[in-house]
């Protein structure tokens, strides 16, 4: 899809001259996860850069689950499609070392914030990789259909729910990538929580988590969208599934779905650009123009007002509001409220870059089984 329009706004390179402007292309090709997240990265930050720049065409890519496998084959292929990408933290760590996404130089390329805290000290920690350009902080969770809990039994309070299928039976959906699944189903296997990734690098542990996650096999739908896990609890496909939290809010405060959403035992992570590395220059300054403009200050709180995941600089988060169209301070459904985050995974960004391409070809050769 196309979009060209929206309100005007100033472009941190807008004074550029004719000339240079004239160098820059004119069509980007974005890559994003689709759904409730996408649009509130072309309300936030794209229809406002395109009504500035109206000769700009942005064409969407919804490819961001497979990004490490599609930008090694065009490496390799030598044919680079894609101007920005965007991933988990974890993935661009994996790019990044493998050479396939571009270093930046935050201060020189991206915006200080409005007081002078130059763009690395702003974004801080979330800055995992030199090649990683922050957006947000989300987690993945789990919901639940609120009208299917059986009579005389409390809902689900806890994620070792997802593998309690007495207490609360019916079809589950889960990512069909081991990241999240095979923290919980550890934890549920009566890991402890800080032991999990001690655990986890072993063949031993591997396979302790493929077990317990065998456990409910055979009632899980494996998604590989972020979008999938609502529409199926709003289809009454399944009783529970994992998705993340902006899909989840989405689905419950705007769209009046009876879902309840399990914080417990969340997986915090961030998610951001990377550039293909390997760029025409014409492709690669119209990414940095756009991208000095999308991750400002203004343009992550702008983020948080149509989903319910936290901007990655520290200067945006007092300027998060009220949602654009329901009204309802968005600070309380955040994945890091104190409310929310009392028992939480941060995802172990150097455990996945190390081992993420192993477990995933173990757990895609048991989900062959």
């Amino acid at each position: 899809m196309r979009f060209t329009k929206s309100l005007m706004v100033t472009s941190a390179l807008a004074i550029l001259s004719g000339p240079a402007l004239a160098d820059m292309a004119n069509e980007m090709t974005i890559v994003s996860w689709g759904g409730a997240y996408q649009k509130s990265q072309l309300k936030a930050y794209v229809e406002p850069y395109l009504a500035e720049h109206p000769e700009v065409t942005v064409v969407w890519d919804e490819s961001s689950a497979e990004a490490v496998a599609k930008l090694r084959a065009m490496n390799e292929a030598g044919n680079i499609t894609w101007d920005l990408v965007d991933v988990e933290a974890a993935d661009s760590i994996r790019l990044c070392d493998e050479g396939l996404a571009m270093e930046v130089d935050f201060d020189e390329s991206l915006a200080a914030a409005p007081d002078g805290t130059s763009a690395s000290d702003d974004f801080g920690d979330s800055i995992v990789s030199d090649c990683f350009i922050p957006q947000i902080v989300f987690s993945t969770t789990v919901g639940y259909r609120t009208d299917m809990v059986p009579d005389g039994t409390e809902p689900p309070s806890d994620i070792c729910a997802l593998f309690d299928l007495d207490k609360y039976p019916g079809k589950r959906a889960l990512n069909k990538r081991p990241l999240a699944n095979v923290e919980w189903a550890l934890l549920c296997d009566g890991v402890p929580k800080e032991e999990i990734y001690d655990v986890l690098a072993t063949e031993e542990g591997q396979e302790r988590a493929l077990a317990k996650l065998g456990t409910i096999k055979d009632q899980v739908i494996w998604w590989t969208a972020g979008a999938d896990t609502p529409q199926l609890l709003a289809d009454g496909e399944i009783f529970m599934g994992s998705t993340y939290n902006g899909r989840l809010f989405s689905a419950i405060a705007e769209q009046n779905q009876p879902i309840g959403m399990l914080w417990d035992a969340e997986m915090l992570d961030f998610d951001g650009w990377v550039i293909p590395d390997g760029l025409p220059e014409d492709r690669l300054a119209r990414v940095m123009d756009f991208l000095f403009f999308a991750t400002d200050t203004q343009r992550l709180a702008d983020q948080a007002a149509y989903i319910s995941y936290g901007p990655a600089r520290a200067s945006s988060a007092p300027l998060v509001g009220k949602h654009a169209e329901l009204g309802i301070e968005m600070a309380e459904h955040m994945p890091t409220d104190p409310a929310n985050a009392k028992n939480v995974f941060v995802t172990q960004y150097a455990f996945w870059s190390d081992y993420r391409d192993d477990i995933d070809a173990k757990f895609q050769a048991w989900l062959a089984k």
